[in-house]
């Protein structure tokens, strides 16, 4: 199974180092630790790949883990669709699936410990009151009045926050470590917070509940966790991390690393789960599973496979430097992908009547396609020839551009696998549009066989016959937004929400295709990848999705 890249960066280097010197004694434990919040999206995958793979390759292992601390907005679900993310992905955690509720008694003792050391105090000022004395990133924070309470009060206090005595925000309970800190994290950040909200695993036995900087970092320990890998933003954290560790050190089984690497930032997404959410509150996408949306589900929604993921985390690698990576790069992962593995099927998206008129009217004949031109082993498939196709209209031209080679009045082109044929004369509605297109064929210049190349034209298209094709749901699914950095500072993301990034239609295909399986992919030739959605496809009844388009031409794609 890829994992991620065998290139080293710096983690790895400090791995290696660790190794070395003997620091873990040869142990690589990591942990991917999301919020049961939301669904998986495309940045998460980045972090997947990472702490999986260096467990992997290290022949360590990584927990999952939910940070289920906010009951609030958790759900079970979050929680079903993550792990079914993962597991998808191609990542196994064993043994090791943890939530942060599994810990909340031994994190409440030592919320406790920390008071009777004088190290935390409960603080009963508002909320708001909290925020205004903290100060900002040039003036120091100020003290609060409750910072010097006893620490028999603040232990009375916080054992009756448990019981459930005081209503949400009458009092927190605070780390007392330094107000005038130059890292606001460490201006006695609040660590336990009153919520009367049933939690989905622990039901009504808690109305507190940790704090994130609190929870991560004594999950960490209490697993056994070498090197815990963060996003950028939790650099500040790091601090923080480490003072409640070091105050723990005489109850925690260890204290693990916390390193910190870019997270992705990709063009025409936003990465806020907020935004995600918000999105899919108030119904500017289909659900978490729109093939539009950036998750995880989404994503395999669309088409795309768990191994061109993977190459993508691959392909972008692991830095400190924050950077955008543009879709492209993920679509070409795809395409990659797909190319080796999709069998190739004919779609007519866009019909127009093509009749050779010379051509028996009673007659079939086989012509034969190959299932992938780059594997013959794959054998080929059968398409039947008739006097009335279905041709894709943007393949006639009534007056050719320049360049133009494919059909066009007096011009000749190769029906793929089939023959050549002249286009003799077009039927127009009243309203002036093409209805059927009229042409004569060449029987001596079928595909494979002796005069086959009897004459050179320069364009092929493709074809189906009127009396077989078969009509199918098609979504057209193009990038959900259309601006490259939509959730820029001081501008509306969903402003720049793209109109046309779904367009259903009905389309011909090969009858084979009416036994495609959920998630079956193939290349229509000429129109790019295309998958049977997942949700929606029934026995003899697919509905396909566009995953990506082809990159290149006709001649270099096939």
């Amino acid at each position: 199974m890829n994992t991620i890249s065998t290139a080293t960066h710096f983690i790895k280097n400090i791995i290696e180092e660790d190794n070395r010197t003997g620091k873990w004694s040869g142990r690589v434990e990591t942990r991917f630790p999301p919020e049961p919040n939301g669904y998986l999206h495309i940045g998460h995958a980045k972090s997947i790949c990472l702490n999986f793979g260096l467990a992997h390759e290290y022949g360590g292992t990584c927990h999952l883990r939910f940070d289920d601390t906010n009951p609030e907005k958790e759900a079970q679900e979050y929680v079903d669709a993550i792990i079914e993310s993962v597991r998808w992905l191609g990542f196994d955690w064993g043994q090791h699936l943890h939530y942060a509720s599994d810990y909340f008694d031994k994190l409440y003792e030592y919320a406790e410990y920390l008071i009777t050391q004088g190290k935390a105090y409960v603080d009963s000022l508002p909320a708001e009151e909290i925020r205004a004395l903290r100060g900002t990133l040039t003036e120091a924070g100020t003290n609060s009045p409750y910072r010097d309470r006893p620490v028999a009060e603040s232990l009375d206090l916080f054992r009756r926050m448990r019981a459930g005595e005081f209503a949400d925000g009458a009092h927190v309970l605070r780390a007392k470590i330094d107000m005038a800190s130059p890292n606001i994290n460490l201006r006695d950040p609040v660590i336990y917070r009153i919520r009367h909200v049933h939690h989905q695993r622990t039901g009504d036995k808690w109305c507190i509940y940790p704090m994130y900087d609190f929870t991560h970092c004594v999950s960490d320990a209490l697993e056994q966790i070498t090197h815990s890998l963060c996003t950028l933003e939790f650099e500040d954290h790091r601090p923080l991390y480490d003072w409640v560790l070091d105050q723990l050190a005489d109850k925690v089984p260890c204290h693990p690393q916390q390193i910190e690497f870019a997270r992705l930032n990709l063009t025409y997404s936003v990465m806020s789960k907020r935004k995600l959410i918000d999105l899919v509150a108030n119904g500017l996408v289909d659900g978490w599973d729109d093939p539009r949306m950036n998750s995880l589900a989404g994503l395999r929604r669309r088409g795309y496979t768990p191994e061109s993921i993977r190459l993508f985390a691959e392909r972008i690698g692991i830095s400190k430097a924050d950077s955008w990576i543009d879709m492209t790069i993920l679509e070409d992962c795809l395409r990659e992908d797909l190319n080796q593995r999709a069998l190739r099927r004919i779609a007519v998206l866009d019909p127009v009547l093509l009749v050779i008129d010379n051509y028996p009217d009673d007659q079939e004949e086989i012509c034969h396609a190959p299932n992938h031109p780059q594997q013959p082993e794959l054998g080929k498939r059968e398409l039947k020839l008739t006097k009335s196709l279905y041709i894709d209209r943007a393949d006639f031209m009534e007056t050719p551009s320049k360049g133009f080679f494919r059909l066009a009045p007096d011009a000749e082109v190769r029906l793929r696998y089939a023959y050549l044929v002249k286009c003799t004369h077009v039927v127009k509605n009243s309203q002036g549009e093409i209805t059927t297109i009229h042409c004569s064929y060449d029987p001596a210049t079928k595909s494979g066989t002796a005069g086959a190349d009897s004459r050179k034209v320069k364009g092929n298209i493709h074809w189906l016959s009127a009396r077989h094709a078969q009509p199918v749901e098609i979504r057209l699914y193009d990038r959900l937004f259309n601006d490259s950095h939509p959730d820029a500072e001081n501008k509306d993301y969903k402003a720049a929400l793209n109109p046309d990034s779904k367009q259903v239609i009905t389309g011909y295909v090969e009858p084979a295709l009416l036994d495609s399986l959920p998630e079956q992919r193939f290349q229509f030739e000429r129109h790019g990848y295309f998958v049977a959605d997942r949700i929606d496809t029934r026995a003899g009844k697919p509905v396909f999705n566009r995953a990506v388009s082809l990159r290149n031409t006709w001649a270099k794609s096939v």
